[in-house]
């Protein structure tokens, strides 16, 4: 103990002009560790520490390394309850979007595989496919994608712990790694960017025993086959889009409407598409029960609501993807007196990022009222940290941010939703200008376009601002990007006028 309080002692006397309540926490910081982890106990005190890996952290962290100051990033990734564990990167880099899209890109592929001899490639059908081949490409350039993360910030001179964070107090906190090593991390500011972790229906028997997540459906090692995807999230429907693409026999089973907070006009159409395609839909549907037969495959039942009756089936896997839940419950919050929502466990923040302590921040999936965007977070973090560092006072601008879901038919938006827009002006207010179309990869083809379409959502009195604008066809991220600009710039120039 004599040696944990020498440690302790230097960063102590720093810090005691600013809170006697942060001398107090530090002293029982050391009382917070257990007899067996004291003599491995260390300390290091920093301006910016991080909490989280993933790409809002990261990109804070580097650009206030970038402004010279001293900097610490701590992350450490929670295996799922199906023992899948990955590295640096965060959501996006591990199971979100990266794998996703490349496994999206397979499944169009396929269907391009299929198109090649109208173009007069000469293709042998019926093409087979490798969830073995593609899992290993996939995983294997994340894996890079981690590496590269940790060479980044070796070369910024931020230092990265590998360790399990929990606030001790407003300023300090502790780590422990797998192996057990306690490690104390101080500084003048802490930013928040842990993320989130996929949602399990707990009082499903079997759900989490026989279950699988995004955090484990990208890191098979083996094809999953026969899939039940529970939920009508963007994830849900993104992932039972790759997997019908690539070949598996693939169900959607969904409680109520698809893509809820998107545009319901646009989630119909592109529901109607993949049911087209080969994707089956269980609707109006909820799962109560989740067993192992004798066989290896899993026997689900689950009740229509519509008929009121039972039903069972059997799957080889079953994937959840009924919302994420904010990691923040392990962090000790309370402790350092951050005030997080009650009902989603999100934390508080005002429009600098800060939280309910002027010092501590929290950027992306973890803030409440935050997109949960990648593209966001980073912006967000870069932001922060030049406020911090930089002497700048530009703050991030959330409003009209472009998104894509990246279903077989994608379906790009940007601004109001028209239920959102009809909620706001009144249906009296709202005008919506709207149109199908064909595009030119279709037509050599023959490829059916019933479901691309457009639609720009805008006030009816002159001079029409636009509000909202859907697409939903091919690279729908692409041309959403050009509408999303052109919207951007309109209000900017309203402004200025």
């Amino acid at each position: 103990m004599a040696a944990m309080a020498a440690a302790l002692r230097g960063p102590v006397a720093r810090f005691r002009s600013r809170t006697r309540a942060w001398t107090r926490g530090t002293r029982g910081a050391a009382n917070a560790v257990g007899a067996g982890q004291q003599q491995q106990q260390q300390q290091q005190s920093f301006d910016l520490l991080v909490i989280g890996g993933g790409s809002g952290g990261l990109a804070c962290a580097k650009e206030a390394a970038q402004l010279g100051k001293k900097v610490a990033v701590a992350d450490y990734v929670e295996p799922s309850p199906r023992g899948t564990r990955w590295g640096l990167g965060g959501t996006c880099v591990n199971v979100g979007c990266i794998p996703k899209k490349l496994m999206h890109q397979a499944a169009l592929l396929g269907g391009m595989i299929k198109d090649a001899h109208h173009y007069g490639w000469e293709v042998t059908l019926p093409i087979q496919h490798s969830w073995k081949k593609m899992a290993e490409a996939v995983q294997n350039h994340v894996k890079s994608l981690n590496w590269g993360h940790r060479v980044q910030l070796q070369d910024r001179k931020v230092k990265y712990f590998n360790i399990k964070a929990s606030f001790v107090n407003e300023h300090m906190v502790q780590g422990v790694d797998k192996g057990g090593k306690v490690t104390l991390l101080s500084a003048d500011h802490i930013v928040i960017a842990t993320g989130g972790r996929p949602r399990y229906p707990t009082q499903i028997k079997g759900a989490m025993e026989y279950g699988v997540t995004s955090d484990d459906i990208f890191w098979l090692k083996e094809s999953p086959g026969k899939t039940l995807v529970v939920g009508a999230s963007y994830v849900a429907l993104e992932c039972a889009g790759f997997l019908t693409g690539i070949g598996l026999d693939t169900t959607v089973m969904m409680r109520s409407i698809p893509l809820r907070g998107f545009d319901q006009q646009m989630s119909s159409l592109v529901t109607e598409h993949m049911e087209s395609h080969g994707t089956r839909f269980l609707k109006g549907c909820v799962p109560s029960l989740i067993q192992k037969l004798p066989t290896g495959q899993l026997q689900v039942t689950w009740e229509d609501h519509a008929s009121g009756k039972e039903d069972t089936g059997t799957f080889d896997t079953v994937l959840w993807a009924i919302g994420r839940v904010p990691e923040t419950r392990n962090l000790n919050l309370e402790k350092a007196g951050v005030n997080v929502n009650p009902e989603n466990q999100k934390i508080v923040v005002d429009a600098q990022e800060a939280t309910s302590v002027p010092h501590i921040f929290a950027i992306g999936d973890v803030a409440e009222g935050r997109p949960e965007l990648t593209p966001t977070a980073i912006k967000a973090g870069k932001l922060l940290a030049q406020r911090l560092f930089g002497k700048s006072s530009a703050l991030m601008d959330y409003s009209n941010v472009p998104t894509t879901v990246f279903t077989p038919l994608e379906y790009g938006c940007v601004g109001l939703s028209e239920e959102e827009a009809v909620a706001l002006h009144g249906q009296e207010h709202v005008e919506v200008y709207h149109a199908y179309y064909k595009p030119l990869e279709f037509t050599v083809t023959d490829r059916d376009a019933s479901q691309c379409y457009i639609k720009m959502v805008c006030l009816r009195e002159p001079p029409q601002l636009v509000l909202g604008l859907h697409f939903l066809g091919p690279n729908a991220g692409e041309v959403t990007q050009g509408f999303a600009l052109g919207i951007k710039f309109l209000y900017i120039a309203l402004a200025l006028l």
